[in-house]
């Protein structure tokens, strides 16, 4: 885990969790962003994940060792005394919807990016049957997720880096799919037990990794009683590394502030 403080006095704390196969060193543009607009930052690598050696990379025993480990995360923001913003990308959007299905941590918002709620590319029925057999047999065998970095976004220099960056994975384990999927499943299944947060959902339109519209069916049904969706037309999976990154920030630090002022923290 690691923090970054504003230039001033922090206005609150923003807790980031990345997504699959990645790690936070991809978020350095958007670190830099919420310090500069005056937030303590907070953010790890998954197990399994970027400079992690808890676990073997590519590799998860359950799904709710993200979930724990990113409840650590939020319960070190609370040392700050201040509010506390949660943010998650992709699979870490995954993880942020979890976690608020399983606790009741006070957050003073939630921000969703293309949150992994459905697969575009999923396995055939045949293989995704297989995987079942294999997650008892070998659950470690290690498999080609079928991502790759040309289709998460369109930033010709994130590309490049992503292509050379020895920490991106690229092999998962076959139990590692299955708490993926299980975990998208249970997502909707537990709706109904998604604490009542601020929530702000934004999603790329032309995004070629997350299903759309599993995530719109999702905000829909939402119990939450205060909720923004914002698609961006243009955009990839990686709306923050995407050629409109500088306006798809400033919505969301919109929305934080919006919060801010709600509770009377800022005027």
């Amino acid at each position: 885990m690691w923090k970054w403080e504003p230039d001033g006095e922090a206005k609150g704390v923003i807790v980031m969790v990345h997504g699959a196969l990645e790690h936070h060193r991809r978020y350095g543009w958007l670190i830099e962003m919420w310090r500069t607009a005056g937030f303590q930052v907070i953010m790890g690598d998954l197990p399994g994940h970027g400079l992690t050696t808890r676990s073997r990379r590519g590799h998860i025993d359950s799904f709710d060792e993200y979930v724990t480990e990113v409840k650590e995360w939020v319960e070190t923001a609370y040392q700050f005394d201040l509010p506390v913003f949660l943010f998650g990308h992709s699979m870490g959007g995954l993880i942020t919807i979890r976690l608020l299905q399983e606790e009741k941590f006070d957050l003073a918002g939630v921000i969703l990016s293309s949150p992994c709620l459905d697969l575009v590319k999923k396995p055939a029925k045949i293989i995704n049957g297989l995987t079942h057999i294999l997650n008892f047999v070998t659950p470690e065998l290690r498999v080609n997720p079928g991502i790759t970095v040309n289709i998460a976004t369109r930033n010709k220099d994130v590309l490049e880096a992503d292509l050379n960056d020895t920490l991106y994975i690229d092999k998962v384990t076959v139990r590692w799919y299955r708490e993926l999927a299980d975990s998208m499943k249970l997502a909707f299944e537990e709706l109904a037990k998604t604490k009542d947060v601020p929530m702000l959902v934004m999603q790329g339109g032309d995004d070629k990794i997350v299903n759309k519209l599993a995530v719109k069916e999702w905000f829909n049904q939402s119990p939450l009683s205060e909720k923004r969706y914002k698609e961006w037309p243009k955009s990839y999976h990686e709306i923050f590394n995407d050629p409109e990154r500088d306006e798809v920030f400033e919505y969301a630090k919109d929305f934080v502030y919006s919060q801010l002022k709600a509770i009377g923290y800022i005027v």
